[in-house]
């Protein structure tokens, strides 16, 4: 059976997935399962894994037959590897106290990868891993992946939008660096409320699949918060719900009547949010033109919500990412955004 831990877990002395040589301990940030031979199996986006050693060294193994990752030593990127079975190792590094990071770039609707661990070299000594006080969620769609945020142009391949998207510089992940906090993202490209992207995947949203560890993988699901108790969380639904014309064969008879059942949805789900997560403070971010909705949402939850919840309008993104999204000269805009919104937020991290 396998046995599933939700993020901000140490793994201290599993089992070695790869050789006798235990891995070191490692902090896990993102939603991740651990298996039975210690190995951590993810599929959300902006994964991450970090240890800390003494030592000149580390080797880093991870199989996915799809993703790309960036490896970081002591905040400075190393390179990117991936897709495959893949064993890479820094070493000559300067003796002394060192922090590995593996982040994962790429978004996988289905599959995804598994973490084998950090695995030391000769003379390395683990140093236990340690989280940060503090914790944010994102929850959204291909903005808050980053979704081919790192093209040179608009116009992509399928191919070239995942290659192109690198969600470490998505917004989300930009902010929690400059804050020092860890993350979660919670996100899925074409995904809304109540209705995806041009009516598609219909029967799934947001919502029902927001307990999936997996996003490809109706099971298994999520059966408790677990340590992951953020302080924050900030949602960004909406533009795949509106942005398109709605089809004769969709169960809403007019754009009003979507609205209508949109705003119910986003409560709803908000409030499940507020019951699991009753220590964190909402942000519910959204542009032109369904912003009013979003403060019409924030309005309901505010008639009993034990905190105020806070709205945020953004727009004027230049969107010359793939397929008219955020470039990464936008995702610093919104980070820089968010940042001031958040600022506003008193007593956040009390």
């Amino acid at each position: 059976m396998r046995k599933v831990r939700l993020i901000l877990l140490l793994l201290i002395g599993a089992a070695a997935p790869l050789a006798a040589q235990a891995p070191l301990p490692v902090h896990v940030g993102g939603r991740a399962i651990q298996e039975t031979d210690g190995a951590w199996r993810f599929g959300w986006p902006g994964v991450y894994f970090e240890s800390r050693f003494r030592g000149t060294g580390v080797t880093v193994a991870v199989e996915s037959p799809t993703e790309y990752f960036r490896l970081s030593i002591d905040g400075e990127r190393r390179m990117v590897i991936g897709p495959g079975n893949t064993r890479r190792t820094i070493d000559g590094l300067a003796p002394g106290e060192h922090i590995a990071r593996l982040d994962k770039l790429t978004e996988s609707q289905q599959g995804g990868g598994r973490f084998l661990g950090f695995l030391p070299i000769a003379g390395d000594a683990p140093l236990p891993a340690s989280a940060r006080a503090r914790r944010i969620e994102y929850i959204g769609d291909s903005y808050t992946v980053g979704y081919g945020n790192a093209s040179p142009g608009r116009t992509c391949t399928r191919q070239q939008v995942h290659d192109y998207t690198d969600t470490s510089r998505a917004f989300g992940p930009l902010l929690a660096a400059r804050l020092n906090a860890d993350y979660q993202v919670n996100a899925y490209s074409g995904i809304g409320i109540v209705r995806n992207y041009d009516g598609g995947a219909r029967g799934q949203s947001m919502p029902t699949i927001y307990d999936r560890l997996v996003p490809g993988d109706a099971a298994p699901l999520e059966a408790d918060v677990g340590d992951w108790r953020p302080q924050l969380i900030v949602i960004s639904l909406g533009g795949n719900d509106f942005s398109t014309p709605l089809h004769a064969d969709e169960p809403w008879r007019d754009r009003e009547a979507l609205r209508a059942d949109w705003r119910t949805h986003y409560v709803a789900f908000a409030r499940m949010l507020m019951t699991r997560q009753p220590q964190a403070r909402f942000l519910l971010m959204g542009h032109d033109p369904f912003f009013a909705d979003v403060e019409l949402v924030a309005a309901e939850l505010n008639r009993n919500a034990a905190r105020p919840v806070v709205t945020l309008h953004y727009g004027g993104l230049q969107n010359t990412g793939c397929d008219y999204h955020p470039s990464l000269a936008d995702h610093r805009a919104l980070a820089d955004l968010v940042g001031g919104a958040v600022g506003r937020i008193e007593g956040l991290w009390e």
